[in-house]
């Protein structure tokens, strides 16, 4: 959460004059982020925001100056408009690691600094091999972009390139091409800073330097790919996604990962109806730049041979694919031939606001008691990875009301097993792999409806089987375990004849009442916040792609709170 103390001291802002106009910066601002604040974006490679600054890479030079020294009985000169008037340097400086100073003055552009960056330029292109076309960073690589913007079109080099490793195996999914490498460090210090993993680092000297990985080790911890996120080069590529797809074909899709309680804000690169990569999206208040390897790959599961396309009924001992209207024929007929206390609805905690609403509004139509979702627990790790392994425990809690999810769990199944409940709507679980139920139980019911995207064990006992979205194919909202509401979007078309889950529960809904008047999933979330006071007011749309603090529930995520206390130190600025 933003620091709000009331108690602590402002900080104190510095006059700073950029490219002839002048500005106002907190006191320890480096110099890149207050170019980059007033639009003045000076180029980089070895600097990360979230990451300390060596000063390596020499990029980032600027023209610095500051006012004279004025002497003894004298003023400093004022210039017409009464700012001072400012000295400059007579060579440049690099303006990552240094901060800015009262009244001191930056250039960006002036013709020191063009030649500086020409000069840069070519010595990191003098070895750099001349292999864009098959490279898996073009079209999102800052060598080529800066080469462009500030080199001089034109190479003195006239020898032969060093010639260094290229396609080495460094890690389980990370692919490292030397030859690509400029020495920029990021993933060293990534490594040694974010996830505590002293495993890389550089050998050799001048144009033989290489990165390399320490002797006896792997770059094989859980936030490995994130090197190749930041990796400006094509030096570190994700053994996931090289030479799968270019990607200026890919669409973008800004949405949350659903992996944990985290719920690590996302990008999702697809293309045709197919989801080719997952990278982490900044937001300060989640996740800051990262992201784990496990939740990374999990879009993978989405094009399952086990997805579920189409509806399915049960007749004698088999499934047979059935017209959506037929099979929600069977599930009000069911159901009418029982009371509501032989009824029980399992829900999901990794179902979407939206879809938990409307879950709770069928159990109030069929006056079922008998509510619950399914908890998952394991154990943090200490940075990102939430030990609530589902990603709307919060949601289930507010909108179900299940203060403690799997309370009521255990006397669902006795009541299955004793015969008391003869039928069970499950939605999103799969009561076998995530509740521990032997297969027998579910076998004594008289009907059991599944709502799933995969096929499992609960759904091949099923009477109905519906077909659902996945994650990256719909809409919607979740909570995370810090209690900010954030937004889910849809990057690719449900395969078959799947359709989402509020569609499936309004029909449902629908089948029992004959009217519904709910057209839309932002119906289903202007109903929910008119039904429950902390959504009052809000939309889908006002979520916006980086969430909103809808409640307080005292949880902190690791790797923001360390983040903090760097930046506190002043070791790191973004």
């Amino acid at each position: 959460m933003a620091d709000t103390d009331p108690n602590k001291p402002a900080v104190p802002l510095l006059n700073v004059q950029i490219d002839g106009e002048w500005y106002q910066f907190p006191k320890g601002t480096r110099m890149i982020e207050a170019c980059k604040q007033v639009g003045r974006e000076v180029p980089h490679y070895c600097y990360h925001p979230k990451l300390t600054s060596p000063g390596n890479c020499r990029m980032c030079l600027v023209e610095m100056g500051m006012p004279p020294r004025p002497k003894p009985g004298e003023e400093a000169p004022l210039d017409a408009e009464g700012k001072p008037v400012i000295q400059w340097m007579p060579r440049p400086v690099i303006a990552c690691a240094n901060t800015v100073a009262d009244n001191m003055g930056i250039r960006t552009d002036s013709n020191l600094t063009r030649l500086c960056r020409e000069g840069v330029m070519e010595f990191l292109l003098i070895n750099h091999p001349l292999d864009c076309p098959i490279c898996d960073q073009a079209g999102e690589c800052r060598l080529q972009e800066f080469s462009v913007e500030h080199g001089s079109g034109m190479s003195r080099f006239r020898e032969e390139k060093v010639k260094k490793p290229k396609n080495v195996d460094i890690g389980p999914r990370i692919r490292l091409d030397d030859e690509r490498c400029i020495m920029c460090s990021r993933c060293i210090r990534f490594c040694e800073e974010i996830v505590d993993d002293k495993v890389l680092g550089f050998t050799e000297r001048g144009s033989h330097t290489t990165l390399a990985v320490h002797p006896g080790k792997r770059l094989e911890n859980n936030y490995s790919l994130n090197t190749a996120d930041i990796c400006p080069v094509g030096a570190l590529t994700s053994n996931d996604f090289r030479f799968q797809m270019r990607v200026w074909f890919l669409k973008e899709t800004e949405s949350i990962n659903v992996d944990c309680g985290t719920g690590i804000n996302v990008t999702i690169h697809s293309r045709e109806g197919k989801v080719y990569r997952v990278t982490p999206r900044e937001n300060n208040e989640v996740n800051s730049c990262w992201m784990p390897d496990s939740h990374r790959l999990s879009f993978h599961s989405i094009e399952s041979p086990d997805r579920l396309t189409d509806p399915m009924v049960r007749v004698g001992a088999t499934h047979r694919q059935a017209r959506w209207k037929d099979a929600y024929a069977q599930i009000p007929e069911a159901l009418s031939k029982l009371d509501a206390s032989q009824i029980a609805i399992v829900a999901s905690a990794r179902m979407t606001n939206e879809e938990l609403f409307s879950v709770k509004r069928l159990a109030g139509l069929l006056k079922v008691a008998a509510l619950d979702v399914v908890p998952r627990m394991g154990e943090s790790d200490g940075y990102l990875i939430a030990a609530d392994r589902n990603p709307n425990t919060t949601g289930a809690q507010l909108v179900l009301g299940v203060q403690q999810p799997g309370s009521q769990l255990a006397s669902i199944r006795a009541g299955v097993e004793a015969g008391s409940i003869k039928a069970l709507l499950v939605f999103g679980e799969d009561l076998t792999e995530a509740a521990g139920w032997p297969e027998e139980s579910l076998k004594k019911l008289k009907f059991l409806l599944a709502v799933h995207t995969h096929a499992n064990p609960t759904a091949a006992a099923a009477d109905v089987v519906l077909p659902s979205a996945a994650w990256a194919e719909k809409r919607g909202s979740m909570i995370n375990v810090t209690g900010r509401l954030q937004r889910l979007s849809a990057a690719i078309p449900v395969p078959g004849q799947a359709r989402d889950d509020w569609e499936i529960l309004r029909d449902l809904t629908l089948g029992l009442t004959g009217s519904n008047g709910v057209h839309g999933v932002d119906d289903v979330f202007r109903l929910m916040a008119a039904a429950i006071p902390a959504f009052n007011g809000l939309s889908l749309q006002k979520i916006g792609n980086q969430g909103i603090a809808l409640l307080e529930t005292g949880v902190r995520i690791p790797l923001l709170e360390r983040e903090r206390e760097r930046r506190a130190k002043g070791m790191i600025n973004g």
